[in-house]
């Protein structure tokens, strides 16, 4: 078992004395942080984004692109199983919620086929306090 795992919460109590009211809210409860809000909506720092929950790599800067949506947009997971895609149907649609494949944590959503300019065609609308952006020099 990987370190990160290990350290992973596996009571919801324990997800409350690790992680702060809005991360609480938005990885275990689903909810989501206001537009425009978040920290990484505007970076353009290359790094890694990942898991602010349990640490797992979910992006990378290089698929991050600006969608004018108000959270940081990806056209790609930095690897497929990264991420689990789930039918939501909450608010009276239905959309495609994005989870940690890892710790099952709530990122935000995916929205696909809607003319992105982009090569997959998919925004992965994720919320900032979701993500740690780990700055590095270069993404393989």
């Amino acid at each position: 078992m990987d370190e990160a795992k290990a350290h992973t919460p596996t009571s919801e109590d324990g997800w409350r004395e690790r992680l702060s009211r809005q991360e609480y809210a938005v990885l275990r409860q689903g909810a989501t942080e206001r537009p425009w809000s978040g920290e990484y909506v505007a970076t353009t720092t290359v790094g890694v984004y990942r898991c602010r929950a349990c640490g797992a790599e979910l992006f990378r800067s290089a698929e991050k692109f600006e969608s004018h949506c108000g959270w940081p947009s990806f056209y790609d997971p930095a690897d497929t199983d990264a991420v689990t895609l789930i039918e939501d149907r909450s608010l009276g649609m239905v959309r495609t919620e994005v989870r940690c494949a890892r710790c099952d944590s709530h990122l935000g959503h995916v929205f696909r086929g809607e003319g992105y300019d982009t090569p997959t065609d998919d925004r992965y609308c994720i919320n900032s306090v979701a993500l740690t952006l780990e700055a590095t020099d270069q993404v393989e």
